[in-house]
């Protein structure tokens, strides 16, 4: 499935949305976002668009305000960044380069059907908390639940219960077509149980029932056994994306 892009350019800002930032600022069209730690994403300038003249005083404004913050200088780079040798401007800066992501999309079926061991709600549950904050670092763990209380609504976040306790979680915001594949988690105990699936075919039944065309998620290459999963589900890469730092 051929992804325009118009349609990733689309996705990419719908992804900015459905994970906010505590702290943002616009320089010049790029979205300058803090989250005092955690996520890359919500610590990172997001260059989706670009309406300024000077490129490398947008730069050095983004790197001001991280410094003031006391934190390093992050820029998440995608195939619809702009300008387009803002990559090629970093490096030359002496910006760093991070591992390669890729953004994956599903178109959604109708037919789907929810599990009975899976429980939606529109806010986080203690036991969701729980799972979804195991496999996180500690600087992540500790800002998760302040980024999660300011998501967007409607969001419905998705527990896979199995012997009473939860063991699996992931979360759904719908945008206009499309919805987010989000915090995706399953107990180490609990694995290769069927739980991840569960958990999505219940996230396409709520984006079907919301009216959404397109599911996508993001994720590391690296990250192989769930770049596997989500391609056994029907997700195909639709674009890539990495992240540039300043030591």
């Amino acid at each position: 499935m051929p992804i325009t892009r118009q349609s990733l350019i689309a996705i990419e800002h719908a992804a900015v949305r459905s994970w906010p930032a505590l702290e943002t600022f616009d320089i010049e069209g790029w979205l300058w976002r803090y989250a005092s730690g955690g996520s890359q994403r919500a610590n990172s300038v997001s260059a989706l668009a670009f309406a300024g003249r000077d490129v490398e005083a947008a730069i050095c404004e983004a790197e001001r305000r991280y410094r003031a913050k006391g934190a390093q200088c992050w820029f998440t780079i995608t195939e619809v960044s702009e300008p387009g040798d803002l990559d090629g401007r970093l490096a030359a800066l002496g910006y760093q380069r991070s591992h390669d992501h890729v953004t994956m999309v599903k178109e959604v079926e109708a037919g789907a059907v929810t599990s009975d061991h899976v429980e939606l709600s529109d806010s986080p549950t203690p036991e969701w908390m729980a799972v979804y904050l195991t496999g996180l670092s500690d600087n992540r763990r500790a800002v998760a639940p302040t980024i999660l209380a300011g998501l967007p609504a409607p969001r419905t976040f998705i527990a896979c219960r199995q012997g009473g306790a939860v063991i699996g979680s992931g979360l759904t915001v719908p945008d206009g077509e499309l919805a987010s594949v989000q915090c995706m988690a399953t107990l180490p105990a609990a694995r290769r149980t069927g739980c991840a699936r569960r958990v999505l075919a219940a996230i396409e039944v709520e984006a079907a029932r919301r009216g959404c065309r397109l599911l996508y998620l993001q994720t590391e290459c690296a990250n192989t056994p769930a770049v596997t999963l989500y391609e056994s589900f029907g997700f195909r890469i639709g674009g890539r994306y990495h992240l540039r730092w300043k030591p």
